[in-house]
């Protein structure tokens, strides 16, 4: 198995795009890592390497192909892929279209990352728009929801796509046997919401290829409700910036009001496990990144301030789409969705 890794995308590139995929290397024998970024300064970051007779015992397993342009995240991204023919996104998603690799993993530009799988990997057959899951980290029962803002004005037919395909990841990749699926609504009846809710509904209510569960609600998001939700890309991504937001005042609040007193001080001491087990639950690091699902190929988007832990992470979520046979059931996922009023799947 081959993943192509962008050397320089995210605020702590090389450094930690390196680690990661070395960390990778040892911890997975049966894989290849391409490194795609300024030779020079990638080789010389390999040889700062913490432990080099580590990185030395998968050198051989280890391969960095020159791309010395970099698009940064103010770039326009399709303008920037036209213009910047040797980026480590263009070179990257070269390797994977022409089938020397099965995956690209970035923490760089979303967009730039959107436009390049669409034009250069390209699209499932009978996909329309690719989507970006994210898992929500609900304790006990993990949630993804796409789209988590690939597209911000989706018809009803897309937003069922991306249903399948969410519903196809969490079999595959989380191990959930039978995932249930929701629709992001503003109320559980299926008449309620605007025209695009409410289109959705009765196309998702369909016999389709996975199991529909209803509507659900912001408020019941991380309630357990679901393995998947389905959402407009507009609306899915202000759920999921409004839940890091409530998650990082709780924790301020929370520290700012235990340790606002002895007595708190002496509460938070106790329970100091407790705290230290609950901050892990809700952190994103060991998901590493967001699936981008609908192209040809393994591609995941890593949060630009990944370190080295979550690249890991992010390069062994690629390595269980690869294993999951994701794409592939994809593609046979998408002839198997029902459409009513002439609103069927392309081909």
């Amino acid at each position: 198995m081959k993943i192509v890794v962008d050397a320089m995308g995210g605020d702590f590139a090389p450094k930690v795009n390196v680690d990661g995929a070395i960390d990778a290397l040892r911890e997975y024998k049966d894989m290849e890592i391409i490194l795609v970024g300024p030779q020079a300064l990638v080789e010389k970051t390999i040889g700062e390497y913490a432990d080099q007779t580590a990185a030395a015992s998968v050198k051989d397993r280890l391969t960095v192909v020159d791309a010395p342009e970099v698009i940064s995240t103010e770039e326009h991204p399709v303008m920037a892929l036209r213009k910047k023919k040797n980026s480590t996104f263009v070179i990257g998603m070269d390797i994977v279209r022409r089938k020397e690799a099965e995956a690209f993993v970035s923490a760089g530009s979303t967009g730039a990352l959107m436009a390049g799988a669409m034009f250069k990997i390209g699209r499932i057959k009978g996909i329309e728009r690719p989507a970006l899951a994210t898992i929500l980290p609900v304790p006990g029962r993990p949630m993804l929801m796409l789209d988590s803002g690939a597209n911000t004005d989706c018809k009803p037919k897309w937003i069922v796509q991306f249903a399948m395909m969410g519903s196809i990841y969490a079999q595959k990749v989380m191990g959930v046997a039978e995932p249930e699926v929701g629709l992001l609504n503003i109320g559980v009846e299926a008449a309620k919401g605007n025209e695009q809710a409410q289109q959705t509904y009765a196309q998702m209510a369909l016999e389709q290829p996975f199991k529909f569960v209803g509507n659900v609600e912001a408020r019941d998001a991380l309630a357990g409700k679901c393995d998947v939700l389905a959402a407009d890309g507009f609306v899915g991504n202000v759920l999921l910036k409004n839940t890091e937001g409530v998650i990082s005042m709780l924790f301020g609040l929370l520290k700012e009001g235990l340790l606002g007193s002895t007595k708190g001080k002496v509460a938070a001491l106790l329970a100091k496990d407790t705290f230290r087990g609950l901050k892990k639950s809700f952190d994103s690091t060991e998901i590493g990144g967001a699936p981008l699902l609908g192209v040809e190929g393994a591609v995941i988007k890593a949060h630009g301030n990944s370190n080295a832990r979550a690249i890991f992470c992010a390069i062994r979520q690629a390595r269980s789409v690869i294993e999951g046979g994701v794409v592939d059931m994809i593609r046979d996922g998408v002839s198997r969705l029902s459409m009513s009023d002439g609103d069927e799947v392309k081909q």
